[in-house]
């Protein structure tokens, strides 16, 4: 089970990275235009800051920008192709020379086995946008799972379009290896009601039991040497 940030923000990614729960993180091309840098650079700087897996998508050229992109991150690179003829070829031919494929833009178990037969390491079924066109995501996730283990598939579900705190453990639930998320939704998996409240219960107690041991002082003991003590028996 694990989790990875959907996001190009470096500063984000690298303050999450620091609490140990995140195991990689994924782009698109439209998350780094967002963040107004070049793509190499934001992979250099998260490969440089241990992040141990990130997903690169590539567009044209599928299978010379991810040999290209592998040779270049050799450690933490995974090429993202779509799951169309073209990205299912450049993933058998990339996969065959070792390199890990996430096969993305999944919308049903019938993709996802056509991916797994390309040797893809991650399918990314997109659960908000097939909820938005009235499929239910969580049940595309479940299918796949399902076909993967009577089949014994070893590609992994990769849940992405993870739009509440709900779906990634519903996502965990239904079979999913790795959710993949906005960082909103990830700090969102802290917050709950009760827990602030029982914080609030907690930090009142403590406040309480400090004020009552500074109004009654532990009176001090005398260390007193034994020897005395018998002698003055």
């Amino acid at each position: 089970m694990k989790i990875f940030l959907d996001t190009a923000d470096v500063p984000t990614i690298l303050k999450h990275f620091e609490t140990g729960l995140i195991d990689g993180v994924t782009t698109n091309p439209s998350l780094i235009r967002k963040s107004g840098r070049d793509p190499e650079d934001v992979y250099r700087e998260l490969a440089m800051a241990g992040i141990p897996d990130i997903s690169m998508e590539v567009v044209e050229d599928m299978i010379g920008e991810g040999r290209r992109l592998s040779k270049e991150f050799p450690y933490v690179c995974t090429v993202k192709v779509p799951c169309t003829p073209e990205g299912l070829k450049a993933c058998k031919v990339l996969s065959d020379d070792g390199v890990k494929v996430n096969v993305t833009l999944i919308f049903n178990a019938a993709q996802a086995i056509l991916a797994s037969k390309a040797g893809a390491t991650y399918v990314s079924p997109f659960i908000g946008r097939l909820d938005d066109n009235s499929v239910a995501g969580l049940e595309v996730v479940r299918s796949i799972s399902e076909v993967y283990r009577v089949q014994g598939v070893k590609t992994q579900i990769l849940a992405a379009s993870i739009r509440d705190v709900y779906k990634v453990s519903r996502s965990f639930w239904n079979g999913a290896h790795i959710v993949t998320m906005p960082p909103k939704i990830f700090e969102g998996m802290y917050n709950h009601i009760l827990t602030d409240k029982g914080l609030e219960i907690f930090d009142a107690d403590y406040q309480a039991t400090i004020s009552r041991s500074k109004a009654f002082p532990i009176p001090e003991i005398n260390n007193r040497k034994p020897g005395k003590d018998l002698d003055a028996i």
